[in-house]
């Protein structure tokens, strides 16, 4: 008997020899391959984890109504997003990731559905769907908007589409117009729209960036939208796995009563934690400049070393190509003790770009500063 997913290996495996090559460096690694925050988490957050330690009973899965409604109060004050229902339209999930991967199949998809997403975009939207045995498509999603139905040649039968903005790994950011022509595609193909807006909060070159829920996207109708949401980065929190999920109403019930069943609970200390996060916006704006320092430093580096940085406009990540195999640049910063993300993990069409984080702490982003810059 054969049990188990056939999913592909992990695709940073395939990062090791490179990583070997830069720990070797005599000044150490400077590791900006991967999004993993660096920075202590908020006195603020850690206070409330604390306070809450004292847990001997089940949480509520649909989160405490505190909780919900510093989520809602949070999406109207930061997000633009007045009119969500904190009984009914937000729920708690246990980090980001959980949820994009396992949303598929706690939404009932089949072998027929197909789940359509950017042509340059995290991996996981795609093993979300091979985990629930769906159809997976990268899609030009501008050259979507011109599609008359679903159910074409190009995209086949997209029954899910997902949108992230900032995007994960280029840093581009959709704009009220194309959100709302994305909707409204959308709803006259049927088709379910789900926004990653994890990095939402670190807008750099961008006026603002608009969430899906927005009421000048929406019209004030969440039917068949759902945005997923994180507090890992803006908070320093990925240990926390701090998040949730909000937007249609009979989506988020049927998503909290599956959660119920699998015993999907996000710890008491951490909804504690997650509600104090919410409520203090001073945190997020120190972090948010931190954030802002690092790429002030090392976006002009890279430049100069022979980056062309594309997009990047928001988010946590530069994302540049050299004109050349995302590999033999992922080398040549190899040699200089920087290692970076080949482009190629994020679809056929980042093949020649590589993605460095901006969460590596300041003085390690000054050694890449100073290597990248030298004869």
């Amino acid at each position: 008997m054969s049990l188990g997913l056939t999913l592909p290996d992990y695709p940073w495996e395939s990062l090791a020899p490179y990583a070997k090559t830069a720990r070797s460096h005599p000044g150490g690694v400077v590791d900006v391959s991967i999004g993993t925050p660096v920075d202590d988490t908020p006195p603020v957050v850690r206070q409330a984890l604390a306070d809450a330690a004292n847990a001997p009973g089940y949480p509520s899965t649909a989160g405490s109504p505190a909780l919900r409604r510093a989520i809602t109060d949070w999406f109207a004050r930061r997000r633009g997003v007045p009119d969500l229902d904190p009984d009914t339209e937000v729920v708690p999930t246990i980090g980001s990731k959980e949820a994009v991967a396992w949303l598929p199949t706690m939404l009932g998809l089949t072998p027929d559905d197909v789940v359509a997403h950017p042509l340059i975009a995290y991996p996981t939207y795609d093993m979300g769907a091979r985990i629930a045995g769906c159809g997976a498509v990268p899609v030009d999603q501008f050259a979507l908007l011109t599609a008359r139905s679903r159910d074409t040649d190009d995209f086949g039968r997209v029954r899910m589409m997902w949108v992230n903005s900032p995007s994960n790994p280029t840093g581009a950011v959709l704009d009220v117009d194309t959100l709302r022509a994305l909707v409204q595609w959308a709803r006259a193909n049927d088709v379910l729209l789900v926004s990653d807006e994890c990095y939402a909060e670190m807008g750099w070159d961008v006026p603002s960036v608009p969430s899906l829920l927005d009421p000048r996207v929406t019209g004030g109708d969440h039917e068949n939208l759902l945005v997923a949401y994180s507090l890992s980065k803006q908070s320093s929190a990925a240990g926390y796995r701090a998040s949730f999920l909000a937007g249609d109403a009979a989506l988020i019930g049927n998503l909290t009563t599956t959660r119920k069943h699998a015993g999907m609970i996000v710890p008491w200390p951490v909804q504690e934690a997650t509600r104090a996060a919410l409520g203090d916006d001073e945190h997020v704006a120190a972090q948010r400049a931190r954030y802002s320092a690092r790429r002030s430093v090392l976006k002009p580096a890279l430049t100069e070393w022979g980056l062309r940085i594309d997009q990047s406009v928001a988010g946590l990540y530069l994302w540049g190509t050299a004109g050349e195999d995302c590999w033999t640049t992922i080398g040549r910063l190899a040699d200089l003790g920087i290692l970076a993300g080949p482009g190629i993990f994020y679809g056929d069409a980042g093949r020649e770009y590589v993605r460095v984080s901006l969460t590596a702490s300041d003085e390690r982003i000054d050694a890449a500063a100073e290597r990248l810059a030298a004869p």
